[in-house]
């Protein structure tokens, strides 16, 4: 049965949100919020801030908050007809003016990761101004179609074409005047570009990418894609504009959305995406899976619960693999989890049974735009993948860290703090000479030295010579206290 797929796009003065649903199934979310616009494809006349040597890497100024950073390997030209790459430090000189382009956004506390390598996405094509190659999309697999998307872009190529391309996975199915229209509109873009650049004090953005709600229109779009559902009247205006002059066939299927329900209510979206920031993720069969999100990985891990198949535990733990394989490979796109991915299915005896839960979740995210590596089973047992990570995870776009764990998703206990507190008492007894000393903690803490620790606390204050009184502070979370000075 083929699949088909609906697009949805949410839009407030403060935030565009799309959902991709799948035979009704929400399968992606993607945030945009007017207060944090995405940088990747930006284009920008930036500034060498800082050349690092000893990591063959420098700093960027392109004017956000944090320098931006490139690496030697990303610099255009450094290894071309065989020749050894040269130092970053032969490269770039600080103060020295550059032509960059934002290939990841600014992630945790890393800065945007930059190239010199410059590519211009348009619907059916991605122009490489500094490359004379023509690419095809990996997706594209028969040899025959690559050789026949080949030819026909070159015929379609203007003469004094000096440029490169890349043709994406959309333009098996366009026709020459769309690809030609591709091309001009490309070109268009990319003089435009070299004439701001020539104009330019760094450091200057001389082209943005789109937005999201055109982006869907551009890279979301493809054959199974039913409508493109728009609940505000002057963004699908918008969306068929440009689509009307770059994209036809995505345009002929916006549609506006004017019902009462919220569009992500009636299609179960705002559920999805809570569930999409829960640790815990429950399978049908009664087992569920646990994510653990780390700034240098995220570790997944598969468990039975209450599922018990009438055939054995093999079978249950087979079974349960199965549907975890499908699962995962959906939250890896649901959450846009990228980086390095360690997956811990529950332990298989037989080989054969690893190879089809490793195939189910191959298939599973063969539907996945993103590029993916996947290796088979660790001596360990584990999974490990990688998926390419160029803009924020889900959490990391609609949450922040607990300011009272501070993301370790523990606390102390109460008694932890108490005699935390006795010991800190006894330090400041002994280096300064007040007259009475004053704990500032938490409700629990203070009941704590109330009751339980009572004596503990009389005798501290008998060893010290000085009365110590106690005061609940509302606002304190269980871990912060102050001793005051009386």
């Amino acid at each position: 049965m083929a699949l088909t797929e609906e697009i949805l796009v949410n839009v407030t003065p403060q935030e565009a949100r799309v959902a991709v649903i799948e035979q009704g199934v929400t399968q992606e979310v993607h945030v945009e919020r007017a207060s944090s616009h995405r940088l990747v494809g930006n284009i920008t006349m930036g500034r060498v801030v800082r050349v690092l040597p000893g990591m063959q890497s420098a700093f960027i100024d392109v004017g956000g908050e944090r320098a931006a950073f490139l690496h030697v390997d990303d610099i255009w030209g450094n290894r071309q007809n065989g020749d050894p790459a040269k130092p970053i430090e032969s490269l770039l000189s600080e103060g020295q003016p550059l032509l960059v382009q934002v290939v990841k956004d600014p992630i945790g506390t890393k800065g945007a990761r930059l190239s010199t390598q410059i590519s211009i996405a348009g619907r059916y094509l991605v122009y490489l101004p500094q490359e004379s190659r023509i690419g095809i999309s990996q997706r594209i697999e028969d040899e025959e179609e690559r050789t026949h998307l080949r030819e026909k872009l070159r015929q379609l190529l203007p003469p004094e074409e000096q440029g490169g391309y890349i043709i994406r996975t959309v333009a098996e199915a366009a026709s020459d005047r769309e690809l030609k229209s591709d091309i001009d509109y490309l070109r268009r873009l990319w003089g435009g570009i070299q004439d701001a650049a020539a104009a330019a004090a760094p450091p200057a953005t001389l082209y943005r990418d789109l937005n999201l709600s055109l982006r869907v229109l551009r890279d979301f779009v493809h054959e199974e894609t039913s409508r493109i559902l728009v609940d505000s009247r002057e963004t699908a205006r918008k969306m068929l504009e440009f689509g009307q002059d770059f994209t036809p066939n995505a345009a002929e299927r916006i549609e506006q959305y004017s019902g009462e329900r919220p569009l992500f209510d009636l299609y179960g979206v705002e559920d999805e995406i809570e569930k999409a920031l829960a640790r815990r993720v429950d399978l049908k069969s009664g087992g569920y899976l646990v994510i653990d999100q780390t700034e240098a990985l995220t570790t997944i891990d598969v468990n039975t619960g209450g599922f018990v198949s009438g055939r054995g535990f093999d079978d249950t733990i087979f079974k349960t693999n199965l549907e975890a394989a499908q699962v995962i490979a959906r939250q890896l796109r649901l959450r846009n989890l990228g980086g390095i991915i360690i997956i811990d299915f529950i332990d298989m005896e037989t080989e054969e049974h690893k190879n089809a839960v490793l195939n189910e979740f191959r298939k599973a995210l063969a539907r996945d735009r993103t590029y993916m590596t996947v290796n088979g089973f660790t001596q360990l047992g584990l999974v490990e993948m990688t998926r390419k990570r160029t803009r924020e995870s889900l959490a990391h776009v609609l949450c922040e860290p607990c300011p009272v764990c501070e993301g370790r998703a523990r606390l102390k206990t109460a008694h932890t703090v108490c005699y935390a507190i006795l010991r800190e008492l006894a330090r400041e007894a002994r280096q300064f000479g007040a007259r009475e000393f004053r704990i500032l903690a938490s409700q629990p803490v203070i009941d704590l030295f109330l009751d339980e620790e009572s004596q503990s606390l009389a005798m501290l204050s008998d060893s010290i010579g000085k009365p110590v009184s106690l005061q609940v502070e509302p606002l304190y979370h269980q871990e912060q206290y102050d001793i005051i000075l009386m």
